[in-house]
């Protein structure tokens, strides 16, 4: 599904169960992680109330600690349900709108789709410590560690693989999914930093840019005005 209107089926779905769905983010410049299950919904159009608590603030933690104990973002409120953490809260999703098909159809590929976004899930943590995202910066050349430039090749190699074997000058599965949401926040590093692909991931990172949920998602970016001075900081660093 490639635009954010409400699919019949969700609609009639959604009437059904009445469900009531509040995603709590972080700072759209900022959060990365916040990114991912946000753009799920909107590039599937399932409705959600957003919560967006800035990050670094004097009451940043109680007020995310309102909604859940773990104390960090992204969080998924449905109904009387909590979820936590930006996996969790995509397999929820999928569980519940499984007429959306999140994941890839195919069992095959959707076995790869979800062993790609486990291993970006728990690792890259050069890429992440070194070249945090910061979608209104401009830092090209910077966060250029061994760890980091290791991150981008095991990454490109992923993109490479996914486009040849599912998802030839489309989306990493052909359709637009979970794997391309989670990521989106990659793609953002690349801009911010300046790294350089090879012309058909480059293409590929072009097309996630351009999704509409996506592009939602780096204009609200842009708009935002708060930040954080830390993570500034390290971003330049």
């Amino acid at each position: 599904m490639q635009d954010t209107e409400i699919h019949p089926a969700l609609a009639a779905l959604l009437r059904e169960h009445r469900s009531h769905l509040l995603l709590v983010i972080g700072n759209k410049n900022y959060s990365s992680w916040s990114m991912r299950p946000w753009v799920v919904m909107k590039a599937f159009g399932i409705p959600f109330e957003e919560v967006r608590i800035p990050l670094g603030q004097p009451d940043t933690t109680s007020r995310i600690s309102a909604y859940s104990a773990a104390g960090k973002v992204p969080i998924l409120v449905a109904d009387d349900i909590t979820v936590w953490d930006s996996m969790a809260i995509c397999e929820f999703l999928a569980d519940q709108f499984s007429i959306l098909n999140l994941w890839p159809e195919d069992i095959a590929a959707r076995a790869h789709a979800r062993s790609i976004c486990a291993e970006m899930h728990s690792g890259f943590s050069s890429l992440r410590f070194d070249m945090p995202m910061n979608i209104r910066a401009e830092l090209h050349g910077k966060g250029r560690t061994l760890g980091a430039q290791a991150d981008i090749g095991r990454i490109s190699e992923i993109w490479e693989d996914c486009l040849a074997r599912f998802g030839p000058n489309a989306f990493l599965f052909g359709d637009f999914s979970i794997a391309d949401a989670y990521f989106a926040p990659v793609v953002m590093r690349f801009r911010t930093y300046g790294v350089s692909l090879a012309p058909a991931l480059q293409a590929y990172a072009d097309r996630v840019c351009a999704h509409p949920a996506v592009a939602q998602w780096m204009q609200e970016a842009n708009a935002e005005t708060e930040s954080v001075p830390w993570h500034d900081a390290r971003s330049e660093g």
